[in-house]
């Protein structure tokens, strides 16, 4: 049975991950609808679509110490 601690964990996981995930949603449905009027999505809207791509990555990416 798991504690009450470990449900807490798994939760905030899945949080984490969704947040990210509507981040990248976010920042890809902003650059197309820019692109869409011929315009240049802004470096910060890029670089925070990266960077929840990149949190993404590192939290779904088995840990090579889990082996």
């Amino acid at each position: 049975m798991k504690s009450q601690n470990q449900e807490k964990d798994i939760w905030l996981y899945r949080m984490v991950v969704v947040i990210l995930g509507l981040s990248v949603l976010g920042s890809l449905i902003g650059a197309i609808l820019l692109a869409i009027k011929d315009r240049n999505p802004p470096e910060l809207l890029v670089a925070l679509g990266s960077a929840a791509i990149g949190g993404l990555a590192g939290l779904l990416a088995p840990s090579p110490l889990n082996r």
